[in-house]
């Protein structure tokens, strides 16, 4: 887990891939807690897996890879 642990702050570096999926989206480095909170706002994303499986945003990144 040594690459996933560098894109966590530190706190959450020696969690459990259930555990990091389970954390608040802040968890993630250059996330802060107004970062996460708009997410919250705009979105309902709480936590690191609804960030990864928030349907928008994997419409964008599929968009994204076509265009490359």
């Amino acid at each position: 887990m040594g690459d996933i642990a560098g894109k966590v702050d530190k706190a959450y570096e020696s969690k459990s891939i259930e555990e990091l999926a389970a954390a608040p989206v802040a968890a993630l480095q250059g996330v802060s807690d107004a970062d996460a909170q708009h997410l919250k706002d705009a979105f309902n994303i709480t936590t690191v897996r609804d960030l990864g499986t928030n349907k928008y945003f994997l419409w964008a990144q599929a968009i994204a890879k076509l265009a490359d």
